[in-house]
C-alpha cells in the first residue's frame, strides 16, 4: 500500500475565497436564465465548495450570439496579429502575478498537487499563451505559381466561433491549450469547463478581462454535458468545436455536429498507453518512470502509462522496484509538500477506479500491491499493480484514469510491439532502452501519436499533441493547433498578355 499522510501534517495554506461563480458572458458575470445552481465539491472531503450557475442551452445560446457578435462585427478578429499578441502577452503576465491563487484553486478543485500547480502548471499556462501570442503576428499565407495565366495566393483567415469543452483532470493546461491558438488565430470562443472542476476557468475569464481581450471574445459557461456540452456541439452558429474526453461523449459531439451544420471537429479522447521496457534499460531509471507514468497526477491524465511491458531478462528486477516504490509513494492532502499523490477528482470517480481494480482481480489477475482506498475522508487511493493480465481485460482495455498499473513480461521485440498495439487507443507510448536501433523500430511501429523515448510526458508547447484511433485526431499544441482555428483561402486573378508565367 502507499504511504498515507496524515491532514494533520499539512501546514498553513491560505484556502482561496471563491470571488466567482456566476456564468461570464459578454464580458460580464451573469446568473443562469433558469437560476439554476449546482455544487462544486472538494475532493480533499467531500464537502461542497460553491454553489456554482448551472447554464443550459439558453445560456449557451446567449453566449454564442455574444461570440458571434465579436467575430462578425467587433475588432479581435481584425486587430493586427501584434495587438492580439499583446493583449495575450498581458494575460500571462496577469497569470503570473496570480499564480498561488489559481493553483489553489484546482487543488481545492480537482485535488491536484498544490507545489505542482505553482511550479509547473499555472507557469506553463502562461508559457502556453506567450507561445501562440509569439505567432499571432506570423500568420500569412502563400504566393502560388499557377500553370496557367493566373495569379494567385492563400489567406489564413480565423474560422470564426469556437466551443471549447474541457475535461477536469488539467482544469487549467487544457483550457490553455485550447484557447491560445484560437486566440492568436482571432476566433472567438464559447468555453464549457467540466462541471466537476468550473473554479480556475471563472478565474481566468475575470483576468482576460483585466487584460483587454474585448466582451464576447472570451465566454465560459458552466454547466453539464448533456445540456450545455449538447448545446454548443449543435449549436448552428458554432463553427468549430474542440473536445477533449472520452470516446463515447466524443461520438456525441461528433455526431452533433455533422447533423447540425457540419462544424469542424477536433477530438482528444484519452488513452491506453504502453511502456515497453528493454533489458538493456536502467532498473532504477526504467522504475521510475513507469510509476510516475501511471501515479503523476493520480493517474487522472490521458497519457498516463498504464500498460507497462517489461522485457523477461529485467522483469523479476523491475517488479521488485515497482512494488518497493509504490508501497512508499506518498498519498495525502494535495496542499502538504511531501506528498505526491492527491484525491481523486470525485465520488464517481474513486468507485469507478475501485470497480475497475475489483474487475482486476476477478478476471484472474494478480495484484500486487494497493487496491484500496486510503483514509476516512475523500476520495484517495492506494497505487495499485497488477501483473498476469491478458489484453481482453478490462484493467488493459479500457482508460481506467486512476493510479492502476497493468504489468506483464514479454521476451522479444515482436511479442511487445503486437501486444502494445492491441488496444483501440493510440495516444502515446514510451520506449526505455539504450539500443537506438531498437528505438527506432518500435518508435515506428507503435500506432500513437506521441512516443517518448527514455523519458515520459515531454510535453511542449513546441510539439504537437494528437491520438491515432480512438485517440482522436486533431492536433493541440505546436503550430498545427493554430492552423485547426484557421481557414485557408485561395484568391485567383488573371494575367493578361504576360511575357511569362
Amino acid at each position: 500500500m502507499g504511504s498515507h499522510c496524515d491532514d494533520s501534517m499539512v501546514s498553513s495554506v491560505k484556502i482561496p475565497t471563491i470571488q466567482f461563480t456566476k456564468l461570464f458572458i459578454n464580458g460580464e458575470f451573469v446568473d443562469s436564465i433558469s437560476g439554476k445552481t449546482f455544487e462544486t465539491i472538494d475532493p480533499r472531503t467531500g464537502d461542497a465548495i460553491a454553489r456554482i450557475a448551472e447554464g443550459d442551452k439558453e445560456d449557451i445560446d446567449l453566449a454564442v450570439k455574444a461570440a458571434r457578435g465579436a467575430f462578425d462585427h467587433g475588432p479581435w478578429p481584425r486587430f493586427p496579429g501584434s495587438e492580439r499578441a499583446r493583449i495575450m502577452m498581458k494575460f500571462a503576465d496577469l497569470i503570473d502575478q496570480n499564480v498561488e491563487e489559481l493553483a489553489a484553486l484546482d487543488t481545492i478543485d480537482a485535488g491536484k498537487l498544490f507545489s505542482m500547480g505553482k511550479a509547473v502548471d499555472i507557469p506553463q499556462v502562461a508559457a502556453t499563451l506567450r507561445y501562440y501570442a509569439g505567432a499571432a503576428d506570423k500568420i500569412h499565407g502563400d504566393v502560388l505559381k499557377m500553370s496557367r495565366e493566373f495569379h494567385a495566393y492563400t489567406l489564413r483567415e480565423p474560422i470564426g466561433v469556437v466551443g471549447h469543452i474541457i475535461p477536469w483532470n488539467y482544469p487549467s493546461t487544457l483550457l490553455f491549450m485550447k484557447i491560445s491558438p484560437a486566440l492568436a488565430a482571432g476566433c472567438t470562443m464559447v468555453v464549457k469547463p467540466a462541471e466537476q472542476t468550473p473554479l480556475s476557468a471563472l478565474y481566468y475569464a475575470h483576468l482576460a478581462k483585466l487584460a483587454g481581450i474585448p466582451n464576447g471574445v472570451l465566454n465560459v459557461v458552466t454547466g453539464f454535458g448533456p445540456t450545455a456540452g449538447a448545446a454548443i456541439s449543435t449549436h448552428m452558429d458554432v463553427d468549430a468545436v474542440s473536445f477533449t474526453g472520452s470516446p463515447e461523449v466524443g461520438r456525441k459531439v461528433m455526431k452533433a455536429a455533422a447533423e447540425s451544420n457540419l462544424k469542424v471537429v477536433s477530438l482528444e479522447l484519452g488513452g491506453k498507453s504502453p511502456l515497453i521496457i528493454f533489458d538493456d534499460a536502467d532498473i532504477d531509471v526504467a522504475a521510475q518512470l513507469a510509476l510516475t507514468g501511471i501515479l503523476f497526477n493520480k493517474g487522472e491524465i490521458c497519457v498516463a502509462s498504464s500498460r507497462v511491458y517489461v522485457q523477461e531478462g529485467i522483469y523479476d528486477e523491475v517488479v521488485k522496484k515497482l512494488v518497493e516504490k509504490a508501497k512508499a509513494w506518498v498519498v495525502g492532502d494535495p496542499f502538504d509538500p511531501e506528498v505526491q499523490q492527491g484525491p481523486q477528482v470525485d465520488k464517481k470517480q474513486f468507485e469507478r477506479i475501485l470497480s475497475y481494480i475489483e474487475h482486476g482481480k476477478r478476471e484472474g489477475a494478480t495484484l500486487l500491491t494497493g487496491g484500496k482506498p486510503l483514509g476516512g475522508k475523500g476520495y484517495y487511493i492506494e497505487p495499485t499493480i497488477f501483473t498476469d493480465f491478458k489484453e481482453e481485460m478490462l484493467i488493459a482495455k479500457d482508460e481506467i484514469f486512476g493510479p492502476v498499473m497493468a504489468l506483464a513480461k514479454f521476451k522479444k521485440i515482436e511479442e511487445a510491439i503486437e501486444r502494445a498495439n492491441k488496444s483501440r487507443y493510440g495516444l502515446a507510448a514510451g520506449i526505455v532502452t539504450k539500443d537506438l536501433n531498437v528505438a527506432n523500430t518500435v518508435s515506428r511501429s507503435i500506432h500513437a501519436g506521441s512516443i517518448w523515448i527514455n523519458c515520459y510526458f515531454a510535453f511542449d508547447n513546441d510539439c504537437p499533441f494528437g491520438g491515432y484511433k480512438m485517440s482522436g485526431f486533431g492536433s493541440d499544441f505546436g503550430l498545427d493547433a493554430l492552423y485547426k482555428y484557421l481557414h485557408v483561402k485561395s484568391v485567383v486573378t488573371p494575367i493578361y498578355n504576360t511575357p511569362w508565367l
